[in-house]
């Protein structure tokens, strides 16, 4: 099914994606160092896959860095049916981020009975101008991928974040593996959930897999010395003296064995 948008086709070593995760300039930054072909760039990660940042965040990366950046636009936890109000808002936020010079913006929208609602999506679409869209994990939500697939082609959407519609990627790897034997022309299958530089290694090996999104984290305790212990402002189990950072290292290795498939397979 044609699409009414122009598709870029990635060439070269950019042809095995490693999009990476991101809610802080330090984060940012690290995987960028380590190798990241993009960032995607979020707000509150630690919850709940994450939701719309601030333009200073983006302003702050870019100022440091040229690496090109996906923005989420995600107004809150939960569940991808919006409100009016709420689209309104992920438009303005959308034209913001097209102009501030965002390669990409995140979206998804579903209707109530889980089908994809086309009509918020085509607004979305319409506010970014010239960026590419990414279809996020609302996909993994949706009650036929297929049928959401071939719609989300038409309306334009470049790439389809998905775990194969389970908790994890490995779980998910044969609808993976049929999403990728079925995508339209110019759609990307984006791996997400559980990604690991081993996972990655498994899945080259298994199915004709080229794209990835991960978080590659690890948790850093707080700088700070004092410490009440009987306030607590977050979510339960969540604690105020850790912080999550994109870990260089694991962002290397993953580019490493992606860089190894492009040379021996082109």
């Amino acid at each position: 099914m044609e699409s009414y948008r122009n598709k870029k086709k990635e060439i070269g070593r950019d042809a095995y994606t490693l999009e990476v995760c991101v809610d802080s300039t330090e984060s940012a930054l690290a995987a960028a160092d380590a190798g990241a072909t993009r960032l995607e760039l979020c707000a509150n990660l630690v919850i709940g896959g994450g939701t719309t940042p601030g333009v200073e965040l983006f302003r702050e990366i870019r100022a440091e860095s040229d690496i090109d950046m996906n923005v989420l636009i995600r107004p809150r936890f939960g569940d991808f049916h919006y409100t009016g109000h709420e689209v309104a808002i992920m438009c303005r936020e959308i034209e913001t981020f097209a102009r501030e010079g965002s390669h990409g913006i995140v979206i998804g929208s579903l209707h109530s009975d889980g089908s994809l609602h086309r009509e918020q999506m085509r607004e979305m679409i319409a506010a970014a101008g010239d960026c590419r869209i990414t279809l996020h994990r609302a996909f993994d939500v949706c009650r036929d991928p297929f049928e959401v697939m071939e719609q989300a082609a038409y309306l334009g959407v470049d790439t389809i974040l998905t775990s194969g519609q389970e908790a994890d990627c490995l779980a998910g790897r044969d609808m993976l593996r049929r999403l990728m034997e079925k995508a339209p022309e110019g759609m990307d299958i984006l791996i997400g959930a559980g990604v690991t530089p081993e996972v990655i290694r498994q899945f080259l090996a298994q199915m004709p897999a080229r794209h990835f999104h991960m978080s590659g984290k690890k948790v850093l305790d707080s700088a700070m010395t004092w410490r009440n212990p009987r306030v607590n402002m977050g979510l339960p189990g969540i604690s105020e003296f850790e912080i999550y950072r994109t870990d260089g290292d694991v962002i290397r290795e993953a580019r490493e064995i992606l860089d190894r498939a492009w040379r021996k397979n082109g």
